[in-house]
């Protein structure tokens, strides 16, 4: 029993009493020393006489000193007066100190120094994986940007970072949109859950937020203002293991990103580390498609036609905008002004083979509305779905809205918590 009257763990160590500048003293010794954090988290956790766990800015813990399983449950749980203090570097946040006294809370000051040096050693700790991650970041962005297109070059860059390309790869985008408000970087976990469950199957796989040459889509934005999608190369010698690493991949995301829609996409297999540019796009389109299809897994030749619209997104998406302007855009900005379902209704229609008698059942609306809706698309695309040539133009115009990932109102862009928890309209047109 301690002299507060709390019970300490069986094999937990006894502190005898210090002076302050002692305690201190032991946990610089051990940075010093450079001993590594697990050193620095048991010096802390005796001169604190505290059970303590430390965390990294993704709450991955990096080091534990605690008396049993149970007592580091109960602390990473801040169960039973367990206290989690943020550990920061020059004021960006960089982990976590989760600590439970087992005597008297420490002093204050004391806990605000001891905080200051394993913050200190956790940037000097993580200085190496970041600089590791920053590499995967620039080989992606030349990679996926063309700014390195040689095959030898792309290997040896690929190689330099523990990935194989010898047996040649596949690419994969991987997607999530949040269906409530995220706190934290959710981005951040996202990278981490996806990579683990890719380097579940093939070790060599590289995963980064990456800002490849697709600029038409609205990505996750980073500072320097470019889109950015969340690549994996996963090295392989077939399609079958890329199969593999995209079930992984969203199998691990169910699990440790609960709460969001998943999209796994995945291009064919690359056997020239050169191709991995076109592989890029390949599973880009694919995730395009598999979020206006509604599938959480799509790979690159499930597409279909979208397949041909292919070499007009890679090679210059500005043609494919400017059909889209042309043909079904303005049905967009239409259904987003007045909160109409034109878009979905001529989708509707081609799906049903220009039938208005299943489109109204489809729609579970009044074939006369369905009539009024499809007058207000000639009159604002110019383009009569009562002709072959109209529709064909619709219909190609509805695939490039797909390829270059614009969602129509009440797509998955506009489910709930996908835009930071906003919430769609009701539909007024029925």
């Amino acid at each position: 029993m301690s002299a507060s009257g709390k019970p300490v763990a069986a094999g937990a160590p006894t502190a005898e009493p210090r002076s302050f500048l002692d305690a201190l003293g032991e946990v610089s010794e051990a940075v010093e020393a450079g001993a590594g954090l697990p050193s620095v988290a048991r010096a802390t956790a005796h001169a604190l006489d505290a059970s303590v766990i430390v965390l990294d800015a993704r709450s991955n813990v990096l080091a534990v000193a605690c008396a049993s399983p149970e007592d580091e449950r109960a602390v990473m749980a801040g169960e039973s007066d367990a206290v989690a203090v943020a550990l920061v570097v020059g004021d960006a946040p960089i982990g976590e100190l989760r600590y439970r006294a087992r005597s008297e809370p420490p002093p204050a000051s004391l806990l605000r120094l001891v905080s200051n040096l394993i913050g200190l050693e956790v940037e000097r700790a993580k200085a190496p994986e970041r600089a590791t991650e920053a590499a995967v970041v620039d080989f992606m962005d030349d990679l996926l940007g063309r700014r390195i297109a040689d095959a030898e070059t792309v290997a040896a860059r690929a190689g330099e970072l523990g990935c194989d390309l010898s047996q040649g790869a596949s690419v994969l985008v991987v997607r999530a949109r949040p269906q409530h408000p995220e706190e934290g970087d959710w981005r951040a976990r996202l990278l981490t859950v996806a990579e683990r469950g890719a380097r579940a199957i093939e070790r060599g796989a590289l995963a980064a937020l990456a800002a490849p040459g697709w600029t038409v889509r609205h990505g996750v934005t980073e500072g320097d203002g470019a889109p950015r999608e969340l690549v994996i190369v996963a090295p392989g010698p077939d399609a079958a293991t890329a199969r593999r690493v995209a079930a992984a991949v969203h199998s691990e995301l169910e699990s440790g990103l609960p709460g969001h829609l998943l999209t796994v996409a995945v291009s064919r297999h690359a056997d020239d580390p050169a191709d991995l540019h076109r592989a890029g796009f390949e599973a880009l389109l694919a995730a395009n498609v598999a979020e206006a299809r509604g599938v959480a897994q799509l790979s690159f030749e499930e597409t279909g036609a979208y397949r041909l619209l292919l070499p007009a997104m890679s090679e210059d998406p500005s043609e494919l905008q400017g059909f889209y302007d042309e043909t079904v855009a303005p049905l967009l900005a239409y259904d987003d002004q007045y909160e109409t379902e034109l878009v979905h209704t001529l989708e509707s229609f081609l799906e049903a083979d220009g039938n208005v008698a299943r489109t109204a059942e489809r729609l579970f609306t009044h074939r006369h509305t369905v009539r009024y809706r499809l007058e207000r698309v000639r009159e604002l695309s110019g383009l009569d779905v009562s002709s072959t040539d109209g529709r064909e133009r619709l219909s190609l115009g509805l695939k490039a809205m797909r390829v270059l990932g614009i969602h129509p109102p009440g797509g998955p862009a506009r489910e709930r918590g996908a835009q930071g928890g906003r919430v769609p309209r009701e539909r007024k047109d029925r």
